[in-house]
């Protein structure tokens, strides 16, 4: 019974590119004759043949629908679980149906192997493009969609080495803005709390904090924190570094990191703002349960999708090898966790 059904088994173009050791995206687009991609005869004639070998029959509905386009469009996150992420999903769906696209949705939870499975599992879903997040060292996976010249756009995050249309806001400015806030306040210290990363953006905000700092006499000090194990290591760097005998105030530089130093703060018994005030980047639920309304950092979600929407069909239906990048200004919301 197992046996027969190994043999009934279909062969697809993902056998194709584990036997011929190429992409799933570059097995698609010789297999429906793209025109313009950068693929050498050698490896369309290696594709082909391997392709004949196995006696793989193309799926027609599948074909059909790609000549005529599937309207199908990737996202891919990096941590679906973010609101942040979540949020900027749900309105990219909303964007994507009124141009008459549906939406599939992959969460790679910052891990760059399985960034890549989800840009060959669309590829081999045969979208018509993705809005990607990338994540480090994402960078080959991503040069290869732009070898094959498949329609891709950032959201919220990019790559200094590539040019690709994107979508992100002002992170150096913001955080310039956030320090100069607080610079003005006059604390005896300032905390800014970041991630240990190479991701430009997020090095943009440590930029603008940096850039205002070194401007004041202020004493300031940077904690930096690895994506795993948020919580624990937050509250570990705050036990140690948190000086409540000094005027001070902290600048969480996500909502993650944000969220997880309200917990130590509470854990804690320290009152904001009379014990210690704070800023954090981004809105999200969490900090309306906090007894002090927190002051943040508005992202406009909404153009930010609505433009990479844009930027994606544009992509698909006239594709240019020149990336626009749109920057969105963000926006400081003060509320009473500053004093």
């Amino acid at each position: 019974m197992h046996q027969s059904q190994k043999i009934m088994k279909r062969a697809s173009i993902k056998d194709i590119a584990r036997i011929a050791e190429v992409s799933v995206a570059t097995v698609s687009y010789v297999l429906n004759k793209k025109e313009g991609s950068r693929i050498s005869e050698a490896t369309k004639t290696r594709i082909l043949e391997v392709a004949k070998s196995i006696n793989y029959t193309p799926n027609k509905i599948a074909k059909s629908l790609k000549m005529n386009k599937t309207k199908l469009i990737g996202l891919i996150v990096a941590d679906i679980s973010n609101d942040f992420y979540s949020n900027i999903a749900r309105n990219i769906e909303d964007e994507a149906m009124k141009l008459g696209y549906t939406l599939l949705i992959g969460s790679c939870d910052e891990n760059p192997e399985k960034f890549k499975k989800l840009t060959e599992l669309f590829s081999e879903q045969q979208v018509d493009g993705m809005i990607i997040a990338p994540v480090v060292d994402s960078d080959e996976a991503i040069n290869k969609l732009i070898q094959e010249e498949y329609p891709i756009v950032t959201i919220d995050r990019y790559l200094k080495n590539v040019s690709l249309p994107g979508v992100m806001i002002n992170n150096s400015e913001i955080s310039e803005q956030i320090c100069d806030h607080l610079v003005k306040k006059d604390f005896d210290e300032i905390i800014y709390v970041g991630y240990d990363t190479e991701l430009p953006h997020l090095l943009d905000r440590q930029d603008g904090f940096d850039q205002r700092i070194s401007k004041s006499d202020i004493s300031a000090k940077r904690i930096l924190i690895g994506i795993h194990n948020i919580t624990e290591e937050v509250h570990q760097k705050m036990q140690e570094n948190l000086d409540l005998s000094k005027k001070t105030a902290i600048y969480f530089s996500s909502n993650k990191l944000g969220i997880a130093g309200l917990r130590y703060l509470i854990d804690h018994n320290i009152s904001v703002p009379e014990q210690v005030s704070l800023i954090a980047f981004d809105e999200t639920e969490a900090y309306y349960l906090f007894p002090t309304e927190v002051s943040f950092v508005q992202q406009p979600l909404y153009d930010m999708a609505r433009e990479s929407v844009k930027l994606l069909d544009n992509q698909i239906n006239n594709y240019t090898t020149n990336g626009k990048r749109v920057t969105f200004h963000a926006k400081f919301m003060e509320r009473s966790s500053v004093k």
